[in-house]
């Protein structure tokens, strides 16, 4: 065993069926009276009906604005209406949208959070924040950001399309592979990732046959809280990088993004890190591991090309100079050159051939 350092986080987590019914139960936990519910126009029912009807005259304020990206804007105009609602804490129910804005407005605030996740962003499990503004998306790491409850509730997942559910794992898995080659790796967090990456490849297909098999739906939902906390354990490298890129600067949508670089970026790195992309490829239960990250992509139906996502083929040289303005760790060396070759891979939907 080699020397390591790791650093466990201290969110509590509640996962089960039905665990929805238990938020006022956690926010009276954590000593607080005053919930401002946070969520996005796609799960406006849900948090409105049957999380107000939970939370009772505990919930004091209610926005259904999070929006793609966490623009600052949209932080400070629901900054604005909270201020008037007097809250002592943030119930967030949604996707990653949803999970980031009550972040930013943690940051800002200072007030505990329980998150309620209904995809597998995975974000949720991380102290980590990305915010856009004026076309840049930023990302720092804080525990003021870290959300004190976690809720998972399978049976809020059941309704999530086929396509959506496999971007949303497929952007999870990613927090996992960066994990197993980051330079602060760990045996605990890569005993973590291997399983993620293994329950989200055993899970997806099933899924994306029937979007109402529990088991598939359970093993997903505990995938993305596996990969969630290895993203907020360790350190990520390139792969992250680009999506940041990608979606701050031409915003593309986060899980689709994330879907299809990942195959490419696990291709770029094998070779630097052998033994990680080679665990990698063992959760999956193939040889190599951008190709197989790239045919669970296809299987499932989910998009493998920059192209097919909205991405401009004239926009790949600034996308590659953006990427790589900024020096950050990676196992291999990153180049503008080599950065531009990956783009174009992607961008164009070629299979990985290394």
């Amino acid at each position: 065993m080699d020397a390591f350092e790791y650093t466990a986080l201290g969110s509590r987590v509640v996962f089960g069926h039905g665990t929805v019914a238990r938020v006022a139960d956690e926010v009276n936990l954590l000593g607080c009276s005053r919930a401002f519910v946070l969520s996005d126009k796609h799960h406006e029912k849900a948090a409105a009906v049957r999380l107000l009807e939970v939370l009772g005259d505990r919930a004091v304020g209610l926005s259904t604005e999070a929006a793609m990206h966490t623009p600052v804007e949209v932080t400070e105009g629901v900054l604005q209406r909270m201020s008037e609602a007097f809250p002592d804490c943030l119930v967030s129910l949604g996707g990653g949208s949803t999970t980031g804005l009550s972040k930013a407005l943690a940051l800002r605030t200072g007030l505990p959070q329980i998150a309620i996740p209904t995809t597998y962003a995975g974000s949720e499990a991380t102290p980590i924040l990305g915010q856009t503004e004026q076309g840049r998306k930023t990302t720092l790491r804080s525990l003021k950001v870290l959300p004190r409850v976690i809720v998972y509730d399978v049976d809020l997942t059941l309704g999530m399309p086929p396509r959506l559910s496999a971007v949303s794992g497929m952007n999870a898995m990613a927090h996992a592979v960066e994990a197993l080659y980051a330079k602060d790796a760990n045996p605990v967090t890569s005993m973590l990732a291997e399983q993620g990456i293994a329950a989200l490849a055993r899970a997806l297909p099933l899924i994306v046959a029937d979007t109402a098999h529990l088991e598939g739906r359970s093993d997903a939902l505990f995938g993305a809280w596996a990969c969630g906390n290895c993203l907020g354990t360790v350190g990520m490298a390139l792969h992250h990088k680009l999506c940041h890129t990608l979606g701050g600067s031409f915003d593309l949508p986060h899980a689709e993004t994330h879907t299809v670089i990942l195959p490419h970026a696990a291709a770029f790195n094998k070779d630097a890190a052998p033994r990680s992309l080679a665990r990698v490829a063992h959760a999956l239960g193939v040889d190599d591991p951008g190709k197989g990250l790239f045919d669970l992509a296809q299987k499932l139906g989910a998009p493998t090309s920059l192209k097919s996502i909205g991405m401009a083929e004239s926009d790949l040289d600034k996308a590659a100079e953006i990427a790589t303005s900024a020096p950050y760790w990676n196992p291999r060396p990153v180049d503008k050159g080599a950065i531009r070759a990956l783009l174009d891979d992607a961008y164009h939907g070629r299979r990985p051939s290394h």
